[in-house]
C-alpha cells in the first residue's frame, strides 16, 4: 500500500498516555495515514461522531473509566463497519484469559515497533476491502 492509498484511510487513535500517544501519532502519520486522536473512550466517541471518515479505531484496552472494550462495543454499534485494532501492555495471554477480549483479536502488545504498527495497519485495512497482501 502506497502513501496515497494510506492518506485515504483515517486512523483514530485512543490512548490515555500521553507519551504513548504521541509516539503511536507520530508514527502512523509517518506511514502516510491521515490519524485522528483521543485521550479517552468519551473524546474517541466524539470524534467518531464528527468525523464519518474514520475506517480504523486503534485503542488501548485498560484506560480510566470506561475501557477500550466497551468503547468498541459502543463504537461498533454505530459504525459497524469500523475496524477495530487494540493495543496493550499486558500480554495477549492475560488479556484473553482475563476476557477482557475475544480469542482472535487483533491485539499491538507494547511496545511495539513503527514495523509491527505498519503491519496491523496494513492487514486490517486490507481485510476490510478483501485485498491480499501480495
Amino acid at each position: 500500500m502506497d502513501t496515497d492509498d494510506r492518506s485515504r484511510h483515517t486512523i483514530l487513535i485512543v490512548e490515555d498516555d500521553p507519551g504513548v500517544r504521541s509516539f503511536v501519532v507520530s508514527a502512523a502519520r509517518e506511514l502516510g495515514f491521515s490519524v485522528i486522536e483521543a485521550d479517552g473512550a468519551g473524546v474517541a466517541l466524539e470524534r467518531l461522531e464528527q468525523h464519518p471518515e474514520i475506517s480504523v479505531l486503534l485503542t488501548d484496552v485498560v484506560m480510566p473509566g470506561t475501557g477500550g472494550r466497551q468503547l468498541v462495543d459502543r463504537a461498533l454499534e454505530k459504525r459497524p463497519e469500523l475496524q477495530v485494532i487494540y493495543m496493550t501492555g499486558y500480554t495477549r495471554n492475560a488479556i484473553v484469559h482475563n476476557g477482557m477480549l475475544d480469542p482472535g483479536t487483533r491485539l499491538l502488545t507494547k511496545p511495539f515497533t513503527m514495523d509491527e504498527l505498519e503491519r496491523e495497519l496494513e492487514e486490517v485495512i486490507s481485510s476490510a476491502a478483501g485485498d491480499s497482501l501480495d
